[in-house]
């Protein structure tokens, strides 16, 4: 449990805040939602997390560049300074996906993604200096300077799991939902008020619904991406947004129509019986 101690008492600076705090309100100001800026580096045309996936990209260039640098011998060279350079360039985009889903997070999370991205920049630093003095003609100096990179970015990528698999970030938050497969009752009609978020539970799943004449939508109150309360978001044009991070679903269908939600929400099939309102779970 070493390491996981250790990155506890990371969560618990709040010294961290002074830095983390600035940077969040200046990358809200540069991807705010609802922009397709956001999107695109959220992963919702995706439909899941875009960072992840592009990480890989700089992971095995600089990887695979070490292992040349090591079993390749001269022949191996220009394929390392090359997979080294690729690294780099793919290396801008990756930060810049991270950007976006770091900026939605709070406390201990955020603190976290700082000193990930730090170890990361870090990395990247050394990656670069190594690329240059490749260039200088300084070999030994490279291969040495690449290899301290990766060790930084190693560090860095630990954090990174930690923050997927032990807070779960860009995980989503409905996953384990499942709703009732026959018609319930959750709610007297008369409770259910034309184009307003009511919020009601069907066997213990919250759930949101909005009323048009005969017609009800219904979908889980739970928003996929951080858990948010849809029932106390704002109704646009058909959708619900969310009023933690401003993701918008299409209340008919559950479709994500904006970030920095990826995974769609789970939709209901609803309908009104007499002076009844029943739910049951929608199969896909």
């Amino acid at each position: 449990m070493l390491m996981h101690d250790l990155v506890t008492r990371i969560e618990r600076l709040r010294v961290i805040d002074r830095v983390a705090a600035p940077l969040a309100d200046a990358a809200h100001r540069a991807l705010p939602p609802g922009t397709v800026a956001k999107d695109a580096l959220s992963g919702t045309w995706l439909g899941h997390p875009l960072h992840p996936l592009l990480t890989d990209i700089p992971i095995g260039c600089f990887t695979s560049a070490s292992i040349v640098d090591v079993v390749g011998g001269r022949r191996g060279r220009r394929s390392a300074d090359r997979l080294l350079a690729l690294g780099l360039l793919s290396a801008v985009p990756t930060a810049a996906a991270g950007l976006a889903d770091w900026s939605e997070t709070t406390g201990e999370t955020r603190r976290l993604g700082v000193v990930h991205a730090l170890a990361n920049t870090v990395g990247l630093g050394f990656y670069a200096k190594s690329y240059w003095s490749r260039k200088r003609g300084q070999r030994a100096r490279g291969v040495a300077q690449a290899l301290i990179g990766m060790g930084a970015m190693t560090a860095g990528g630990y954090l990174g799991a930690h923050l997927t698999f032990t807070k779960g970030i860009g995980v989503n938050a409905t996953f384990r939902e499942h709703g009732p497969h026959d018609w319930v009752t959750v709610l007297a009609a008369s409770g259910l008020p034309e184009d307003r978020l009511v919020r009601v539970e069907a066997d213990g799943v919250a759930l949101v619904l909005r009323r048009r004449g005969d017609r009800v939508d219904a979908l889980s109150a739970t928003c996929t991406h951080a858990g948010g309360p849809l029932d106390e978001g704002e109704l646009v044009d058909g959708c619900v947004r969310c009023p933690w991070h401003g993701s918008m679903f299409r209340l008919a269908t559950g479709e994500v129509v904006h970030g920095p939600a990826t995974a769609p929400e789970p939709a209901y099939d609803a309908r009104l019986v007499s002076d009844k309102v029943e739910v049951r779970r929608r199969e896909q």
